[in-house]
């Protein structure tokens, strides 16, 4: 390795050297061996212009097509034009000044050259601005000074084409490499020899031959081949031994104990587990029982499930009641006609909503693991989530698999007035019932005699055996509705078809007298949208509850029951999460499920709880106080928090299990300052509802076992996302404030989202110029580099111009987290309450902020933000029953990665797809270090998106290696790949995984 750590300066000389240092942040021979050619061009063929990324410094192989000198700044000036073609594009090169005298000489038509340089735009064309460049033609007299003899000596073969810089050209690189390429043969080859032949992985030193000077292409795949195993199986080992190494150190066993407070938790649990949250609960608890640290990454919606829409029916026995009405202690009724009371109410935030549609045409609405009491035929009962009948819904024969049985008729009394005979009310709407008749409320929800005298009523014909068939013809959709919610209210089935005109015919059957209620096939199952959703506890054995149209449904915590699991073995559960708001959200969640057993120790809390604390940085003096009393005498098993859970003052009693949500919000650091506050290292469930490819689960996050809980759907969002061209067409943005304006005519409210608040310094020299400017059209740099030094868009800016302009006259509003707490709490309660149509804010809302009727997103300087954090945001409309509009505002060229990445994310609402866009468009950064900005990515070959499988067997092989020498004894030349891999930032960053 000696070689290989010979710094460049002693090669190459000091001003190079440092170029490749300072720009490239390549320092030692084994750097530049490492630094592989992005590309390879075959002389004579001609690259596509038309594919140029914009921003990029790329280096080009083309053709000239022509040239021309053009003066101007009243004729004192001149500059050289010349367009490159290649048949796909075309590309402008720009030369000003005492610049252009060579190039036109050089850069006659028909002549072909490499060309480097960073791709900008100028009148909306791609150009380079003063490129390097060298001469591809054999008789081209002046080549030889910018061509290494090398290059010129691949007429015919595989040119590499280096990740260069503006102040060296590929071309310079490769001349670079060949100065150091005989050390190659000093590289020590870390890949164990039996995997190098198992694989059929040629030798490293051929590889590193091979990837920089290719005789053919097949040598360019085997030499990727291999180098990509280098980087996976390195890494892959570096992530094992982090895993070994956490089996070594000491951690109390958490075990579960019998009559405590989870199984007091449980009891109110209004469901059973799934089989996905069972396995992934048993794999928590199994690592909690072990004496050593849990460390565990749980990814996907971590929430209770099986909830339904807050505008869902729940039947009661005053009648149908909202889901959102419902609360500890309100009786319902179970499909055996029983009461029951709720005992438990677990606000689940928004959800996908999911709509059965049954055979009679009535529907209701759910989220994706709600469960439903089913059968087929004459089977038994199932209890099956809305997602296993989405998969399964259909017999080979195209019909529907699944049945649900009739609910008990039940009485009923709403407590209203019934003065009329009910059979003559009946008789009366049949005879007088116009568009807007409807049976009055007191007897839709009466005792079974009155709604089935009604029903008779309405029929007329109908006098003999319940059992009866009758069409009740041309009713109005008002007392058509009515009817046949009568008829399911008696077991029976009813049937809707257009007669006309608004009219409806009801086709009615109800069952023999004493009979068992009609059952109604699952016909389909339609996506609803994202709605706000409830779960509910019902106190009886069944755990079901009767819904919209008297439909049978069946009634998790993942993570809290963990929590719970610690607590009942004496020790304490900590959840940091990255927000205030979002800290307060689950403390208010939690304490909402848990009821009476988040009362440990207060008057009428249960025997079994404990008390669960929030400390946040906003909090009171006095408050807090007793917060930290509560911690440290263990008088609080659980405590959510933020940042200030962290602080040096908080001590904890017998910190067991720390619980971090949104992992990516965090550094190492607070993580590692949390879990040092426990007696012995305490286990750690790290959760994320961010969508995680698996292969980045597999290296970023490659020292913690994963669990999955997929609850994603399969079903379109009702968000509408559009990209808004500001610079470009200038009238979109005035079309998009005219859209927000719409929305709130229309009774909705709207968010605007910029990047910066806007108390901030002046901004900096260099900002961008007002438009128009003398000489703007002159500069050789690219108006996108202006458009990056302009101070992002803030808040307090914005919120005054559309208040005075395009928003004038609307209630606008602003919130951002330099605010008072007091004050945001104000701003959010007056939005929340509709007092306010527009607010504008950074992204303090992006997470825990919940308001239906906010119905439009507009994102200034969009692209200024990331792909998950855009995703995030527009989460923040269409939680209600109107669709939501997210646009997307941005100033960058069409021709831009950001902007390309803006259509990304306007063209999917799939979170994994959209994860996998945002990684493929940053790259992976440093997956062991915290890819601050600047420092080189420890992968260079592989790609964590495209190379799943190399990446999944180098993980299996590298697990059976470190389990077999965990030391690496055997493997000498693996450790110093280590070494090299794990420098002291990056030894440290795994230390504190």
């Amino acid at each position: 390795m000696a070689a290989l750590d010979e710094p460049l300066k002693k090669i190459l000389g000091g001003t190079t050297a440092k170029v490749l240092a300072e720009h490239l942040d390549l320092h030692t021979v084994g750097d530049l061996l490492h630094h592989y050619p992005r590309r390879y061009a075959e002389r004579g063929e001609l690259t596509r212009l038309s594919d140029l990324p914009l921003d990029e410094h790329v280096t080009v192989v083309a053709q000239v097509a022509d040239s021309r000198v053009l003066k101007f700044n009243g004729g004192r000036g001149q500059r050289l034009e010349v367009t490159l073609t290649d048949g796909s594009g075309r590309l402008r090169l720009v030369f000003f000044g005492k610049g252009i005298h060579k190039p036109h000489k050089d850069l006659l038509p028909g002549r072909r050259a490499m060309f480097a340089g960073k791709v900008s735009v100028f009148n909306r064309k791609l150009q380079l601005a003063h490129p390097e460049y060298a001469l591809l033609d054999g008789d081209a007299e002046d080549a030889a000074e910018e061509v290494s003899a090398e290059v010129n000596a691949f007429a015919g073969q595989l040119l590499p084409i280096y990740p260069a810089c503006q102040q060296m050209a590929s071309w310079k690189i490769a001349k670079a490499v060949d100065a150091v390429l005989p050390s190659a043969r000093d590289a020590v080859d870390p890949l164990p020899e039996a995997l190098r032949d198992g694989r059929e992985l040629v030798p490293l030193t051929e590889a590193l031959l091979k990837i920089h000077r290719p005789a053919s292409k097949a040598d360019i795949a085997a030499a990727r081949d291999r180098l990509k195993w280098d980087e996976a199986f390195v890494l892959q080992v570096a992530l094992a031994r982090r895993r070994l190494a956490e089996t070594q150190l000491p951690a109390v066993a958490r075990t579960s104990t019998t009559g405590g407070i989870l199984d007091a938790f449980d009891a109110k649990l209004p469901f059973t587990l799934t089989d996905g949250q069972q396995k992934v609960s048993r794999e928590i608890f199994d690592d909690l029982a072990t004496e050593h640290p849990m460390h565990r990454l749980l990814q996907g919606e971590v929430g209770s499930g099986k909830a339904q829409p807050l505008d869902a029916l729940v039947l009661t026995p005053r009648g149908f009641r909202p889901m959102g009405e419902m609360a500890v202690g309100t009786e319902v009724v179970v499909p055996s006609g029983e009461l029951a009371v709720v005992d438990g109410v677990f606000p689940q935030g928004e959800r996908e909503v999911w709509r059965l549609v049954l055979s009679d045409g009535s529907a209701v609405e759910c989220d994706d693991e709600h469960l439903w009491i089913v059968r087929t035929g004459d089977a038994q009962e199932r209890v099956l989530t809305t997602r296993a009948l989405r998969r399964d819904l259909h017999d080979p024969e195209g019909r529907p698999r699944w049945s649900i049985d009739a609910a008990v008729p039940v009485d009923l009394d709403d407590g209203g007035a019934r003065p009329l005979d009910p059979y003559l009310v009946g008789r009366q709407l049949a005879e007088d019932g116009g568009p807007a008749a409807r049976v009055p409320e007191a007897y839709r929800n009466a005792p079974l005699k009155d709604r089935l005298a009604v029903l008779q009523g309405l029929l007329g014909a109908v006098s003999g055996p319940a059992g009866a068939r009758a069409v009740f013809r041309a009713a109005h959709r008002p007392l058509a509705g009515d009817l046949a919610w009568l008829v399911r209210s008696l077991g029976g089935r009813a049937r809707l078809s257009a007669a006309g005109e608004g009219t409806y015919d009801v086709d009615v059957a109800l069952p023999e007298e004493g009979g068992e209620g009609f059952r109604r096939t699952i016909r389909a199952i339609e996506y609803a949208g994202r709605k706000p959703v409830q779960c509910i506890s019902v106190r009886h054995p069944g755990h079901a509850y009767v819904t919209d149209h008297f439909t049978v449904t069946h009634n998790t915590m993942v993570a809290l029951r963990a929590m719970l699991g610690v607590v009942d073995s004496g020790g304490q559960a900590a959840m940091l999460a990255p927000t205030e708001v979002l800290a307060q959200q689950h403390h208010r969640s939690i304490t909402e499920m848990m009821g009476e057993l988040a009362e440990g120790g207060m008057l009428g809390g249960a025997e079994q709880g404990t008390k669960v604390v929030l400390l946040t940085g906003s909090m009171g003096a006095a408050a807090r106080r007793q917060a930290l009393l509560d911690l440290v005498t263990g008088e609080a098993g659980v405590v959510v928090g933020t940042h200030a859970l962290i602080e040096d003052k908080v001590q904890f009693h017998d910190l067991g299990l720390v619980v971090v949500d949104e992992q990516h919000r965090f550094g190492v650091e607070q993580r590692d300052a949390l879990r040092g506050k426990g007696k012995q290292p305490p286990h750690l469930l790290v959760m994320t509802a961010t969508p995680i490819p698996r292969t980045v689960a597999m290296t970023v996050f490659g020292d913690l076992e994963t669990s999955v809980l997929d609850q994603l759907p399969a079903g379109r969002s009702p968000i509408a996302t559009h990209v808004v061209p500001a610079k470009d067409k200038p009238h979109f943005l005035a079309r998009a404030w005219e859209r927000v304006r719409e929305e709130v005519a229309a009774g909705h409210q709207g968010y605007v989202v910029c990047p910066r608040i806007g108390d901030e310094e002046d901004a900096p020299k260099g900002a961008k110029k007002p438009a128009g400017s003398k000489g703007a059209e002159d500069r050789a740099g690219s108006p996108e580099d202006a458009e990056e030094k302009r101070p992002p868009l803030a808040v307090l800016d914005i919120a005054g111009q559309l208040a005075e302009g395009p928003l004038a006259g609307l209630r606008v509003a602003v919130l951002h987290g330099r605010m008072a707490p007091d004050d945001k709490d104000d701003v959010m309660r007056r939005f929340a309450a509709g007092e306010l149509d527009v607010l504008v804010a950074t992204t303090v809302i992006e997470v825990g902020v919940n308001v239906p009727n906010a119905t439009a997103m507009v994102i200034m300087d969009a692209d200024r933000f990331g792909v998950s954090q855009l995703h995030q945001l527009r989460g923040r409309v269409g939680r209600g029953s109107a669709p939501g509009l997210c646009l997307l505002v941005s100033e960058m060229p069409e021709a831009s990665p950001a902007r390309a990445r803006l259509a990304a994310v306007a063209a999917t609402l799939d979170g994994f797809e959209l994860s996998r866009i945002d990684l493929e468009q940053r790259r992976e950064g440093d997956v062991l270090g915290q890819a601050q900005s600047g420092v080189r990515s420890s992968l260079r070959m592989l790609a964590v998106i495209e190379d799943e499988e190399v990446i999944a067997a180098a993980r299996e092989e590298a697990t059976a290696l470190v389990t077999a020498d965990p030391e690496l004894t055997g493997y000498p030349e693996l450790r110093i790949a280590l070494s090299a891999l794990l420098d002291e930032d990056r030894e440290q960053y795994l230390d504190k995984g």
